[in-house]
């Protein structure tokens, strides 16, 4: 199965989150929290069961990919520079969805938490489904859409998710992100 542009679709999760809550750190606590550990990482890790974050080095190279196993592709930064790909580069033996993010802190990647989020999901419970999510450089715009993951179907806190992650990866989302990811953390905690 291949899914393309169809994975592009605006969010079905609420555009006002209201003001922040005190116990939700601030961009800058949390910039201070991206900034420890190591300061480097690999082409690609393994962040969470199955779910691995990566570059597009690793996205250019069908061979590496079907080494590790992978099904399902998140490409979040779809027909960019570094990642021109598209669904049709894998084959028939990935699914693919793609998101045309732009890692700039004005671009507005939060209406694509909800539906990468659900394809996350999905990949990660079909027997045997192994996903790499990437970017260009997979610190950013990948890692926000995998912190939202962990946020939304695992019910993480957005400290929880940054440390899981940052156990096997060195992230840093733009400014933008993290205070898009902020507010996903209030919302959440409201429900």
């Amino acid at each position: 199965m291949i899914m393309a542009e169809g994975c592009v679709s605006l969010s079905n999760g609420p555009k006002d989150l209201g003001p922040p809550m005190e116990e939700t750190p601030s961009v800058q606590d949390l910039e201070q929290l991206l900034n420890t550990g190591r300061a480097s990482c690999n082409h690609v890790d393994e962040v969470w069961p199955n779910l691995f974050l990566g570059d597009h080095i690793t996205a250019h190279s069908r061979f590496d990919l079907w080494k590790m196993g992978i099904s399902y592709i998140l490409n979040a930064a779809h027909n960019t520079l570094y990642c021109p790909e598209s669904h049709d580069f894998y084959g028939a033996t990935i699914e693919y969805c793609g998101v045309p993010a732009h890692d700039l802190p004005s671009f507005d990647i939060s209406p694509y938490f909800y539906s990468s989020a659900e394809f996350i999901h999905k990949a990660l419970t079909m027997p045997g489904g192994k996903i790499f999510v990437h970017c260009a450089f997979g610190i950013s715009r990948s890692s926000s859409l995998v912190l939202a993951y962990l946020m939304i179907y695992h019910h993480l806190s957005l400290i929880e998710a940054i440390q899981t992650v940052k156990e096997h990866r060195w992230i840093f989302p733009n400014r933008g992100f993290l205070k898009q990811l902020r507010s996903l953390d209030i919302q959440l905690r409201k429900n």
